[in-house]
C-alpha cells in the first residue's frame, strides 16, 4: 500500500513536471517536420494494453511516415524477409518507415515525451513494463497475465537492457520478472540515463 501511494504520488509530480516542457518541445517538433514537408499530426496515439488488460490510449510522437501501419503490411507482402524478421521479432531492426527526425526522437526516446500524458492520467507509470499493442497479446502466452499486473511504464527492464536483437519470448520472459518494489523501480530508473545517453535505445 505504501509503495503504490508513493509510486503514484511520484508518477504525479513527475508527470506534471513533464507535461510543462511537452509544450515546447511540441512546437519545435511541429516546426522541424513542416520544415522537412511533413504537415500531418505530430502526434501518435494507438490502443494498448494496460494494468489488468484494460485498454487504453497511448500518445506518442510520430516517428514514422504518416501511413505506417499500410506500409507494415505492404512490406512484409512484398519481403519475405522482412515479414520473417517482424514476426520473430515484433519489430524491424532497419525499419523502413521511420523519418530522419523520427529516428533522432527515438535515438534519444523523446518520442515516448507524450507519455506523460498517460501518466498524469493514471493509466501508466514512469516504470512498468513495456505497454503492449493488442495484437500481441495472442502471442503473450503464459507470461501475459503476470505483465498485467502492474501499469505500463514508459521506461522498464527490457528498455534498459540489450534489447534490440532480443526475441518476443525473451522480452516477456524479462518483464515477466518484474517486481514492484523502490529498488528494482530506483535501479531501473538510473539505467535508463545510461541507455539514453549511451545511445542504447534502439
Amino acid at each position: 500500500m505504501i509503495y503504490a501511494c508513493v509510486k503514484r504520488l511520484s508518477d504525479i509530480i513527475i508527470g506534471l513536471i513533464g507535461l510543462v516542457f511537452l509544450v515546447p518541445l511540441t512546437i519545435i517538433i511541429k516546426l522541424v517536420y513542416i520544415c522537412t514537408g511533413d504537415f500531418h499530426p505530430i502526434f501518435y496515439t494507438q490502443e494498448r494494453i494496460g494494468k489488468h488488460g484494460k485498454t487504453f490510449k497511448i500518445y506518442k510522437y510520430r516517428s514514422m511516415v504518416w501511413n505506417a501501419e499500410a506500409k507494415l503490411q505492404e512490406l512484409m507482402q512484398k519481403d519475405k524477409k522482412i515479414r520473417d524478421e517482424y514476426e520473430k521479432y515484433k519489430k524491424l531492426s532497419n525499419d523502413p518507415r521511420i523519418t530522419k527526425i523520427g529516428g533522432i526522437l527515438r535515438r534519444y526516446s523523446i518520442d515516448e515525451a507524450p507519455q506523460f500524458i498517460n501518466i498524469v492520467l493514471g493509466n501508466m507509470s514512469l516504470i512498468g513494463n513495456r505497454p503492449y499493442l493488442l495484437t500481441e497479446k495472442q502471442y503473450m502466452g503464459k507470461y501475459y497475465h503476470k505483465i498485467i499486473e502492474t501499469k505500463p511504464g514508459i521506461t522498464g527492464l527490457w528498455q534498459v537492457s540489450s534489447h534490440n536483437n532480443m526475441l518476443f519470448e525473451e522480452r516477456l520472459r524479462l518483464e515477466s520478472a518484474y517486481e514492484q518494489c523502490f529498488t528494482y523501480d530506483f535501479n531501473i530508473f538510473l539505467d535508463t540515463f545510461k541507455t539514453i545517453f549511451g545511445g542504447g535505445n534502439g
